[in-house]
């Protein structure tokens, strides 16, 4: 519907459209005619908005169509609508607009004012060395500081508005020069395709962009923090924002992303190996540990050292469950207090999980429900779950799996099933790149920060898994 030039017409079609909205609608004169001006308090900057838009005003020479005025305005933020629509979003998006009787179009003035969490360290994502800073909900804060770490004119930035009600700004953003132009269309197309009511975090747009949404693994990778973003562009990864979310997607992932860290290019490179090394120990014993101790108690005896199994028959006497069953009930008692010390306040929820764990354990050995060998298999394996915090969801679903097996079938069933997941992993692919690239399929030069880091000098080239249009990193 085309703005009307009788300003009543617009006053009773707007007041419709935005009643319940905490609409303020302000009648006022410009240069002798009656204007209206339409904006929402809680979204609206008072002091930009009279230096934007009514100082302008009045300080006007003469009138003329809104066009000219908007001309006449130094300032970049105003512009000029035709339709009744195009009011309504721009006040719900936070813009004032003002209608002068007489005219068919309006003057809307960005004068909005969201209040945003400061810039702080990610609780995800601490570092000893390198930067601090993580992103906020402020999809222009987070551009910021991306941008003043990219000082380049090859840096895109492309804005897409997903969710019928929300209206949310989703940000893709790419090195032109870098980034692989299919894989830049595909995100875009995907994002752009997305019909839904609202977004609310970027898990939704991860979640809706992928290939196969009901894997067990995620298909996108995620950030808090600028420096890591920026070295992923780099590589020749796209990356997703969306308002309203800390959280940056880049894509494509593999899975080896998630066993690096920040951290490995900020220090000593022996020290960086190491880590990354303790990484892969530490999921694997997280994932295997509690299945092959139950397999090795129920059906395989003879691979358990004579002294630790005389260790574990003296533990056990007495004991009312069954191997499986007691592994059962350690790893939900283990899952209830992960979750309540996530759920709880902060200062009460440490103290449930470490009095619990200590009272808990420490009865359930002395009353005869669980054996001491069990307790510690648990907490060992808890404890390397979170070396790779961005894996924990796939690896606890992944672990309760292997100990059904284990419980059932034993140490066959774990092998039948570590071949099962290996097949599934090689076949799986997201964006044309394969999850398990640089390993599976071989990609020689891409083994320079696979398993292990390489010294700096050595990484002169881009992963060519991610197909990068200038291959070439750094001269020498």
């Amino acid at each position: 519907m085309l703005i009307s030039k009788k300003l009543c017409q617009n006053e009773e079609y707007l007041s419709a459209a935005l009643s319940g909205c905490d609409a303020v609608f302000c009648k006022l004169k410009v240069k002798g005619r009656n204007a209206l001006l339409i904006y929402i308090d809680a979204l609206t900057d008072a002091i930009r908005l009279g230096d934007l838009l009514l100082r302008p005003l009045k300080n006007l020479k003469r009138l003329s169509k809104p066009q000219l005025i908007a001309q006449s305005i130094p300032e970049p933020n105003v512009s000029v609508l035709c339709s009744s629509e195009e009011v309504v979003k721009a006040v719900l998006e936070g813009c004032a607009v003002i209608i002068i009787d007489g005219y068919d179009s309006a003057l809307a003035a960005d004068v909005k004012k969201y209040d945003c969490r400061a810039i702080a360290e990610p609780p995800t994502a601490a570092v000893i060395k390198g930067p601090r800073e993580g992103f906020t909900e402020s999809v222009k804060t987070n551009l910021s500081m991306l941008r003043r770490r990219l000082k380049t004119n090859k840096l895109r930035v492309e804005r897409i508005t997903v969710g019928r009600l929300t209206k949310t700004e989703i940000v893709v953003c790419y090195i032109s020069s870098i980034a692989d132009d299919k894989t830049v269309n595909s995100v875009k197309e995907r994002v752009k395709n997305i019909d839904i009511d609202g977004i609310i975090d970027s898990s939704y747009i991860a979640k809706l962009i992928s290939e196969h949404p009901d894997s067990v693994f995620k298909q996108t990778g995620g950030t808090e923090k600028p420096d890591i973003l920026c070295a992923k562009m780099l590589e020749g990864r796209v990356g997703v924002f969306v308002d309203g979310s800390p959280i940056a997607l880049t894509v494509p992932y593999t899975l080896i992303e998630d066993f690096q860290s920040s951290e490995d290019y900020y220090q000593n490179t022996f020290r960086s190996n190491m880590t990354r090394i303790l990484r892969f120990i530490s999921v694997f014993i997280a994932l295997f540990l509690p299945s092959v101790f139950v397999s090795a108690q129920l059906f395989h005896l003879q691979i358990i050292p004579l002294n630790f199994l005389l260790t574990i028959v003296n533990s056990i006497k007495g004991i009312p469950l069954s191997p499986s069953l007691e592994m059962f009930f350690t790893l939900l008692i283990f899952e209830i207090l992960n979750e309540a010390s996530i759920r709880m306040p902060k200062y009460v929820g440490m103290a449930v999980s470490i009095v619990g764990a200590l009272v808990l354990g420490d009865t359930a050995v002395r009353a005869g429900i669980v054996s001491t060998p069990t307790i510690m298999i648990m907490a060992l394996s808890g404890i390397c779950l979170y070396t790779v915090p961005e894996l924990v969801d796939s690896t606890s679903f992944l672990r309760l799996i292997f100990l059904l097996v284990a419980g059932s079938v034993g140490g066959f069933g774990i092998i039948l099933l570590c071949c099962f997941l290996a097949v599934y992993l090689a076949s799986l692919e997201n964006f044309d790149t394969p999850f398990l690239a640089p390993f599976a399929p071989l990609v020689k030069n891409d083994l320079k920060d696979g398993a292990y880091i390489t010294f700096i000098q050595n990484m002169t080239t881009r992963p060519e898994t991610l197909k990068p249009k200038n291959k070439t990193r750094m001269k020498i």
